[in-house]
């Protein structure tokens, strides 16, 4: 691909984001109920390419079973609330209620209690005893001090989820994370991330992981992008990650999941997630405004209460609907943020594709007036697109 000159000292490569690109029509369209948007993980079949995001104000045990009862699958944070506190019920009523201005430094100091061992198998059996299949969130510098907790109450996946996780970690003060190594020695499927470019997410998919998590700062709640300067749109970081997954598929035979990871807003944004490259997509900010949703109207990031650098922060999100109007509607809203995976299926219908993997191959063009072409009354009045 051409780059783009910065400077006499520095070119680049021009990246693209949901907002910049468009899927094509194609020459034949079908019938949405003969849309197949179901997913597979290892053994696990999911009626939708799901994911929830491992945030506290996403997913609780009871919001798990709930979307895995839907067809999707919940991934719970295991250095999140549920592990720190018996009843997490009046710190998230605490954080719903801080003052803006207070609210990074106060969740610093509820985030300080540690976390105990004993409550991340109880969760995860929570989970399971529901009936549904139980993923859980580790960061890397964790998973050696946390994860056989997790596996003996039977957790099905484990996600291995940091800003941004490689293959190769260099520390001179403490023994990194073997992914390659780790991921070996269990029999269960592992999901690591985030990455944002070709070369990491080949890496990683050579540890032997069952999927990668593709993006790095797109969330609503994150601020890694201001905090770090670092960060790919989405639309770029994806079709990316597709190409390391095709290279990976013709050395080794092995097909690895893509899975988008933030940066979703509308059923479109997940329908151009997928015409990008991805087999799935895990999504926050959207399940936070869920009427079920533990953050109480607010939604915050995995980083949001990093003691020394926070990399996050907390967002009002308003209630919109039931967590399965937000995922199978019936939408009474007319922006595409109710009904997203409606809006998917819709997608793939109007453009003839009938299957996520078919939809992979879409047409996708360029396309900087998508948003604003013809919209001016929708954009001056605060309605619909605008």
């Amino acid at each position: 691909m051409a780059e783009v000159e910065i400077g006499i000292g520095k070119s680049g490569r021009r990246a693209y984001g949901f907002d910049d690109i468009a899927i094509v029509p194609s020459r034949r369209t079908r019938d949405p109920d003969d849309i197949d948007i179901s997913w597979d993980l290892d053994a696990y079949h999911f009626e939708l390419p799901l994911l929830a995001s491992a945030m506290d104000g996403v997913v609780s045990p009871r919001i798990a079973a709930e979307l895995g009862r839907l067809g999707g699958l919940g991934v719970l944070n295991l250095e999140g609330l549920w592990t720190r506190y018996d009843d997490p019920d009046p710190v998230y009523a605490e954080i719903a209620s801080l003052p803006d201005a207070e609210a990074t430094k106060r969740m610093q100091e509820i985030y300080a209690e540690p976390i105990k061992p004993e409550l991340i198998g109880q969760r995860v059996k929570e989970i399971k005893e529901a009936g549904v299949v139980a993923a859980a969130s580790l960061t890397p510098q964790r998973v050696a001090r946390y994860h056989q907790y997790a596996l003996e109450a039977g957790l099905d996946i484990l996600v291995i989820q940091g800003t941004v996780v490689s293959a190769e970690h260099v520390s001179s003060s403490s023994e990194p994370l073997n992914l390659k190594t780790f991921i070996a020695h269990y029999d269960l499927p592992v999901i690591v991330g985030g990455c944002a470019s070709y070369a990491t997410a080949l890496h990683l998919m050579r540890t032997g992981a069952a999927g990668v998590l593709v993006g790095v700062g797109p969330g609503a709640a994150c601020t890694t992008r201001g905090v770090l300067g670092i960060g790919v749109p989405m639309a770029t970081a994806l079709a990316d990650a597709a190409g390391a997954r095709i290279r990976h598929l013709e050395e080794t035979g092995r097909y690895v999941q893509v899975i988008a990871d933030g940066g979703m807003r509308t059923g479109g944004d997940v329908a151009k997630a997928i015409a990008c490259g991805a087999d799935a997509v895990m999504i926050g900010s959207p399940l936070a405004r869920a009427v079920e949703a533990p953050g109480r109207g607010h939604h915050w990031g995995m980083a949001t209460f990093h003691p020394d650098l926070p990399r996050g922060t907390r967002v009002k999100t308003t209630p919109l609907g039931t967590l399965k109007e937000i995922l199978l509607g019936p939408a009474p809203v007319n922006d595409g943020s109710m009904n997203l995976f409606g809006g998917l299926r819709t997608s793939m219908a109007t453009t003839g594709y009938q299957t996520v993997k078919e939809f992979q191959k879409a047409e996708v063009m360029v396309a900087p007036a998508l948003q604003t072409e013809g919209k001016l009354l929708q954009r001056s009045q605060g309605v619909g697109m605008g």
